[in-house]
């Protein structure tokens, strides 16, 4: 038997699952979005403007078409997880994160209009060590 991913089950057959999928930990759910962009890592991915400047509600509708978001956004299996658009905000509240997290992954304050998705991906991965960092500093020095 050959392992397929979703993606490409659903290039040769129509997929309908008989019980929901389990739900995926924001840890999976950000993995998933870094192994996305890892998958063609020279995509020339645009940015979003300025969020850290946008008020809250303008930046949670902030959006640029080709984004990094996007790349989370074309993926079946991440859009039936939850992740409602591409926006600044579905985005944060999918992948729980912070404004400032999230700035740091799509902004053009870092790398201009555009940035290549391997960029992207690193700057996802760096979301991911620093949870794991400050969870194992929660477990070792504040649980005491």
């Amino acid at each position: 038997m050959k392992h397929q991913t979703i993606d490409q089950l659903h290039a040769v057959a129509e997929i309908n699952p008989l019980a929901p999928a389990r739900p995926m930990t924001r840890t999976q759910r950000i993995e998933r979005w870094a192994e996305l962009l890892e998958r063609n890592p020279s995509r020339c991915l645009a940015a979003l403007t300025g969020t850290e400047h946008l008020y809250p509600g303008v930046r949670d509708e902030a959006r640029a078409a080709g984004s990094p978001i996007t790349v989370a956004f074309e993926d079946s299996l991440l859009r039936s997880a939850g992740l409602a658009s591409d926006t600044f905000g579905a985005a944060k509240r999918f992948f729980d994160l912070s404004d400032w997290e999230l700035h740091e992954i799509v902004c053009s304050c870092h790398v201009g209009a555009t940035m290549q998705a391997g960029w992207a991906a690193g700057r996802v991965r760096r979301i991911v060590a620093g949870s794991k960092i400050w969870a194992w500093i929660r477990r070792s020095f504040l649980a005491h």
